[in-house]
């Protein structure tokens, strides 16, 4: 079963389906409210996130404060950034670099 990249304006969603319109009635059952920007059949059967390619360095262990961000933010990664920064004061580029690391190791 092919792989697929699903860009909407507030996700990208990765997943198994059968064809294209499958892939995209994943998208219209779990965000009904967001338009697909982008879609596209992967090459492979895995999916990998460079953690250098999103500024990343170092030791990634999750971050218990950012991963409740994320559930308050129902995974809204905007949301959580925001939240995120509330909570510890962190910059913007520091917020989003700890939430998507976060959402990465499988929040």
């Amino acid at each position: 079963m092919p792989l697929y990249e699903i860009e909407t304006e507030y996700h990208i969603i990765i997943t198994w389906a059968d064809d294209e319109e499958s892939a995209k009635n994943v998208v219209r059952e779990n965000y009904p409210r967001e338009a697909i920007i982008r879609i596209a059949k992967r090459p492979r059967n895995s999916w990998v996130i460079s953690k250098a390619g999103l500024g990343i360095v170092g030791k990634t262990d999750p971050c218990h404060i950012a991963r409740e961000c994320l559930a308050r933010a129902a995974g809204d990664k905007i949301h959580a950034i925001r939240l995120y920064m509330q909570e510890t004061g962190a910059d913007l580029e520091r917020a989003r670099k700890v939430i998507e690391s976060n959402m990465i190791m499988g929040w």
